[in-house]
């Protein structure tokens, strides 16, 4: 195996490995846009919702699916679809008890003092579930343990009898659902009903009161499925990565440069934000230690923030 073939395969599943951890970043990103797309909310708590879901699979793993599918690979993406509508049901009471007072019609009065509200109330957020997690769950990591993520499809060899390429199964099998979850995203938004009221209370909150749409409701339900929808791709990250109570800390600010990278107001646009994050992190590895992948991520939001401020995606990125 000449050098030239062994570079090359590292490329090959640096680039791979880029793509399926892209597609659960690019989801995640997704429900952050949903919330600061939408509503324009700056979410600190955002990655600890993603840490909730995680734990809620987790248990959902442990009574249910554990039972029912013991040592099988359906495990834990049924412990996720049972996730899913809880945190839904999470996100829709925490904007209905706190969120709506500082955004929406409510908070109308607190628009010419800024985002202060909004900010200390979801850091407040942030940091009772990092604290609650601790206490209830404990320092201890855990993970979602499923037979396809010990094994992988082999691709090759693409070079003669070398340059063979493994995608690990359970990354390719979250990054399929995130790319399915993302596509009924889509039709949800561009083609339903509810989709139309999210887009016009994004657009012109004050216009869609007057055309009769409830706006709090609009943006309450845009919480709830920005908040599930992250949730799904930490259940996702979950099978594959262990996780602690402070997790979201480490992907919080990932989400916040995916939406940015993608372009502000485009929720397409923050899904393919989170897989070129994905991509720059595997491929950066071929040259930096793990330890400077984040480094190598925020040099490169630097760079192309300041060459195309609107982001990669900002020319289709109207909001949507």
């Amino acid at each position: 195996m000449t050098e030239l073939q062994i570079h090359l395969e590292a490329f090959l599943q640096a680039l791979t490995a880029g793509v399926l951890v892209g597609g659960i970043y690019g989801l995640m990103c997704v429900g952050l846009a949903m919330i600061f797309g939408i509503m324009r909310v700056i979410n600190f708590a955002q990655g600890d919702f993603m840490m909730l879901g995680m734990y809620v699979t987790y248990y959902f793993f442990i009574l249910v699916a554990a039972n029912l599918f013991a040592g099988s690979a359906l495990g834990p993406y049924l412990s996720i679809v049972l996730m899913v509508p809880v945190m839904f049901g999470v996100g829709y009471l925490v904007h209905l008890l706190l969120i709506s007072r500082v955004t929406g019609n409510r908070g109308a009065a607190l628009e010419g003092e800024g985002h202060y509200a909004q900010l200390i109330l979801t850091l407040g957020i942030a940091l009772i579930l990092q604290n609650g997690g601790m206490m209830l769950f404990g320092p201890q990591l855990e993970s979602l343990r499923t037979p396809l993520s010990s094994s992988a499809w082999e691709v090759g060899p693409l070079w003669g009898e070398f340059v063979s390429v493994f995608a690990n199964k359970g990354r390719g099998v979250a990054a399929l659902i995130s790319l399915a979850a993302m596509a009924a995203l889509g039709l949800l938004v561009t083609r339903s009903r509810l989709g139309k009221s999210l887009r016009a209370s994004a657009d012109n909150p004050v216009a869609a009161l007057y055309m009769g749409i409830d706006v709090n409701r609009a943006y309450r339900i845009a919480f709830a499925l920005g908040t599930c929808i992250t949730a799904l791709a930490g259940g996702l990250l979950a099978t594959n990565l262990p996780f602690h109570p402070f997790i979201g800390l480490e992907y919080v600010i990932i989400m916040y440069a995916g939406v940015v990278l993608g372009g502000i107001g485009s929720i397409f646009g923050a899904f393919w934000g989170g897989m070129v994050i994905g991509l720059v992190q595997q491929l950066s590895a071929l040259v930096l230690p793990t330890q400077l992948q984040n480094a190598a991520i925020f040099v490169f939001f630097l760079l192309i923030v300041t060459i195309r401020p609107q982001g990669l995606f900002g020319r289709v990125s109207e909001r949507t």
